[in-house]
């Protein structure tokens, strides 16, 4: 039987720690196929580099637990008593000197109480490698974010064609949810961007009552998650008609969109995908509306490595997934943002994103 722990050993070994801790988030989704909610009851998994694993569990989430088919011991705790006598356990059937955690999921609380459990343990954060195995997905995984893609693209379609002047961002973002979940969305990457006019020069606006006007920019950023994965796709429209300038910013966004794809493949570094589609913006005449980089990982979590930026000289392996997001932000006027996820391959890539790219009027 194949060892579902092994990356999880040989990490640990790697960082010349005893284990590596994991806790409710993408890491144990990606071990254990199953989730389970972060609250203020501790739980968390400790795999040691040798021998079983061992768990604290709240009592009340045992029967769930079972269905993972779990190997090592387990210490259940009650509300009523506290989670303290449980980590005492813990600490009696194991003492490692080193152990590995995530650093950006893991909570204070809990630490102390790893800590309080092993004294005298080195807690060292091993964010960086722990995500770092989910970066090249799998078969299923790329199948379960084209799938996030495919609902995400037909409920976008749906919303395009019912867009009119006079329609408020808040009311666009209702119905981008509704299509959403009636095209089979199992819940929101994130809470959608709807914005509009001035609003869309935001990268990160919070949709509004703003009725959209003729000549409006509308920019969507949007994904639906579905099989634990997410989309992120943006796309930016104009309402009614775009001018002149409108028309050439977005060209000048989509070249850099398209350079993205054509320099992507297996090899290259995250630093020189940003480098070349942020070129392209940099040479246009409006250097000065750069305001990002251009994009991110993408799976379990809408952002996680590997980050496409300046700087970042890490060599994209196959089976990656990133967004391709260049945008230029005129503050006070508008933004032009156009996303894409793309899947890196030996010879190239593959967007995983179809939605027309090409500049469209609304309404």
């Amino acid at each position: 039987m194949t060892d579902r722990y092994r990356d999880y050993r040989a990490l640990a070994s790697s960082l010349d720690a005893d284990a590596v801790v994991l806790v409710p988030g993408p890491n144990f989704e990606r071990l254990f196929h199953a989730h389970f909610a972060t609250s203020e009851r501790p739980t968390l998994v400790v795999i040691p580099a040798h021998g079983p694993p061992a768990a604290i569990v709240p009592n009340l989430e045992l029967g769930s637990w079972a269905a993972l088919d779990f190997e090592g011991e387990v210490f259940d705790w009650r509300d009523q008593d506290g989670y303290g006598a449980a980590f005492a356990a813990l600490g009696r059937h194991m003492a490692p000197r080193r152990i590995a955690v995530e650093g950006q999921g893991m909570r204070v609380f809990v630490h102390h109480a790893l800590a309080g459990a092993f004294p005298g343990v080195e807690i060292i954060d091993a964010e960086r490698e722990i995500s770092g195995l989910r970066m090249v997905k799998t078969a299923d995984d790329v199948a379960r974010l084209q799938e996030a893609i495919r609902i995400s693209e037909t409920a976008l379609a749906e919303v395009a064609d019912s867009v009119r002047p006079g329609q408020t961002e808040v009311e666009i973002q209702r119905h981008l949810l509704a299509a959403l979940f009636s095209h089979g969305a199992e819940g929101n990457a994130f809470g959608p961007i709807v914005a509009a006019g001035d609003n869309s020069a935001k990268p990160h606006a919070t949709p509004r009552d703003y009725p959209l006007a003729a000549g409006d920019a509308l920019l969507i950023d949007f994904g639906a998650t579905w099989g634990g994965f997410h989309a992120d796709i943006t796309r930016t429209f104009f309402v009614g008609h775009a001018d002149d300038e409108a028309q050439t910013v977005y060209d000048t966004v989509l070249q850099a969109n398209r350079r993205g794809h054509e320099i992507a493949r297996a090899g290259v570094t995250a630093h020189e995908i940003d480098d070349a589609v942020t070129g392209v913006l940099e040479a246009s005449p409006y250097a000065d509306r750069i305001r990002t980089k251009t994009g991110h990982g993408l799976g379990r979590e809408v952002h996680e490595a590997p980050y496409i930026m300046r700087g970042n000289h890490e060599a994209l392996p196959a089976g990656c997934v990133f967004t391709n997001e260049p945008g230029l932000y005129a503050l006070g006027r508008f933004g032009v943002r156009i996303e894409d996820d793309i899947l890196v391959t030996d010879d190239g890539c593959r967007s995983l994103t179809t939605f027309p790219r090409e500049l469209r009027i609304l309404g």
